[in-house]
């Protein structure tokens, strides 16, 4: 089997499975996309060439984007983390964004009390507490987030995060800019 085949089937298969996913027949997604529903038969059963006029119409139908219908399947799935065991950090990139990335920390200090040393830079960042209870600072509002509890706040918003009545652990998505704004705080300084 060569890799175009093996890409044929792998499209083929997700087409079935996002609608089987949705609830839809194959006369509801064939009413979606504007075609036949024998030749969506056909198209799935892979008794039909893939046309890719067709697989734009089918991605629009089943609320995906050509690119994710089409994504070859990667062998490297499993991402290691980059350790900065001076910062009790942990950092994950995300392979289908770059801009996004995902760390863990370990906190044991409170958040600082003075809001000079709260930070605000572009971005959005989303956390969510492991274990223990963090304080979020962002403003003048103080927030606890126990664990299992998440919080979501642009960055441009002045924020600090600490403990609160011991270490807890936290898990942070970041998009681009948010990471950037926190690489400084993280990363040695430079001298």
């Amino acid at each position: 089997m060569t890799q175009e085949d093996a890409l044929d089937g792998l499209v083929r298969k997700r087409i079935r499975a996002l609608r089987v996913a949705q609830g839809w027949s194959l006369e509801d997604l064939a009413t979606r996309a504007k075609l036949s529903q024998s030749s969506l038969s056909r198209i799935e059963n892979g008794q039909r060439r893939l046309a890719l006029d067709q697989l734009v119409t089918l991605a629009r139908a089943l609320d995906t984007t050509l690119d994710q219908l089409v994504e070859n399947a990667a062998d490297d799935v499993v991402v290691s983390p980059m350790i900065d065991g001076a910062h009790g950090l942990m950092r994950w990139p995300i392979k289908g964004d770059p801009g996004m990335s995902v760390m863990r920390q370990r906190m044991t200090e409170p958040p600082p009390d003075n809001p000079a040393r709260m930070r605000a830079h572009p971005g959005r960042e989303f956390l969510v507490v492991l274990s223990g209870t963090a304080i979020l600072m962002l403003g003048h509002r103080r927030f606890r987030i126990e664990t299992n509890q998440a919080a979501e706040f642009p960055t441009m918003m002045p924020h600090a995060i600490g403990a609160e009545g011991g270490p807890c652990e936290i898990m942070g998505i970041f998009d681009r800019d948010a990471r950037r704004g926190h690489r400084d705080t993280t990363e040695a300084p430079r001298q």
